[in-house]
């Protein structure tokens, strides 16, 4: 009887009456990949392939009981949202899906799963088991996001208060008169932010919501879809995708070098009211300065220090953070309790120089705000140094969620893999 016991899975263990471990130890017991699923991490982690979904995944959610919900891009078969149902040996089985809709964000509080379009929120009520009951019938929280031809993604999150905040892109690159063009200057006091480049909040409370009904939480952000509530510091945190082409509009300023790296991907601390200064401004991470923007009569010398806020933390440009997830688990080593993780998606627009990202970033902090510098945390997504540099990348992180045993899960909207990350210890 004793050796059929230590055959069982926990779930009928506890059954049986034995002995339940700690979620953080059942982790450890995981056996990752060979190869941890190719990836490249600090000593003591490992990495398995929990499935193989076969669609662009973007953002995730993992319910209490470990179902994890996976938004595509675009509907696969007819299903935007994937349903994966966890096995014993740490992987995932697609065991369903539903809503026929694309776009990228999932989130999961108080019973309820929310996905977005990239034009409404929709809400499913979870049961006792975290699985939706009825698939076919979501309340639409909210309706009538705006859109453009750029920047269409709804990214969210919730607070614990009752909060709903959307990423509402601006659906241009630098608010030119003519979108891209070299030379083009920026339109004065863009119209754009009526509307868009920010951050909007709305109730949980209410549904069938417009985008009128909600309030600009924030304003100056070109598109985050990176994002992530900090309950330790009770603030919402963004990560900004800077804008692109400094060198292809304004070579008179810009080397190839500099528009390589500049401007900084950003890290934000938001409160309500705040400007972070898009399209007037944008931050210089070699310089620690914001700076004015060409289209508004910068030239690439001309510091900012008036209204604008400044970055909490500010990385290389042109990576995509394409999600940010402060991590709350106690699986791995204390210095990553309540420090962020964020997805970099990956570059497109560095050459002539080397594209960048493809990665996984761990960011410290304490008290609440960004201690020390950056580390790069899960790399080779791309496949290698040489794909990372042609950005012909075999996978690119694009989603983080935190499993109900402190284990790291990463999406994959190249392929569809999703990847589980746990520490096993030295």
């Amino acid at each position: 009887m004793r050796f059929l016991l230590l055959l069982l899975p926990a779930a009928a263990l506890a059954l049986a009456g034995g002995p339940r471990k700690p979620a953080s130890l059942a982790a450890s017991r995981l056996a990752p990949d060979p190869d941890n699923a190719g990836l490249k991490l600090p000593a003591g982690f490992g990495a398995l392939r929990v499935a193989e979904t076969g669609g662009k995944a973007r953002h995730l959610a993992l319910t209490p009981q470990g179902l994890i919900y996976v938004k595509l891009n675009k509907p696969l078969n007819g299903k935007g949202i994937l349903v994966l149902k966890p096995q014993a040996n740490g992987r995932a089985v697609v065991a369903g899906g539903f809503g026929n809709y694309g776009g990228t964000g999932a989130y999961v509080k108080g019973g309820y799963l929310y996905a977005s379009s990239d034009h409404a929120v929709y809400r499913y009520t979870l049961d006792s088991k975290g699985e939706v009951l009825k698939p076919g019938q979501p309340e639409i929280v909210v309706r009538g996001l705006k859109t453009g031809q750029e920047h269409e993604s709804k990214s969210i999150v919730l607070d614990d208060a009752g909060h709903l905040y959307v990423n509402v892109g601006a659906y241009s690159n630098a608010c030119q008169e003519r979108d891209r063009e070299r030379g083009s200057k920026g339109v004065p006091t863009c119209p754009i932010l009526d509307s868009a480049g920010g951050i909007w909040q709305f109730s949980t409370a209410k549904i069938n919501q417009r985008q009128q009904d909600g309030t600009r939480f924030a304003t100056g952000l070109r598109n985050v879809v990176g994002l992530d509530w900090n309950a330790s510091a009770s603030q919402l945190f963004v990560m900004q995708h800077g804008r692109d082409q400094l060198r292809d509009n304004w070579p008179q300023f810009y080397t190839d070098q500099q528009s390589a790296l500049l401007p900084a991907e950003c890290l934000f601390a938001l409160k309500a009211g705040d400007n972070a200064g898009w399209p007037y401004t944008y931050y210089d991470q070699l310089q620690g300065k914001k700076m004015l923007a060409p289209e508004y009569g910068g030239d690439g010398k001309q510091a900012v220090t008036d209204k604008y806020i400044d970055p909490a933390a500010a990385f290389p440009g042109h990576m995509a953070p394409n999600a940010l997830l402060f991590y709350t688990g106690t699986q791995f080593p204390a210095r990553y309790r309540n420090g962020a993780f964020i997805a970099f998606h990956g570059s497109w627009n560095r050459a002539p120089e080397p594209q960048a990202g493809y990665m996984v970033a761990f960011q410290p902090f304490a008290n609440g705000k960004p201690s020390g510098k950056w580390e790069v945390f899960a790399d080779n997504f791309a496949g290698s140094a040489a794909k990372t540099a042609s950005g012909r990348a075999d996978h690119r992180p694009c989603g983080l969620a935190q499993g109900p045993d402190g284990s790291l899960y990463v999406s994959d909207d190249a392929k569809g893999t999703i990847y589980r990350i746990v520490y096993q210890g030295k």
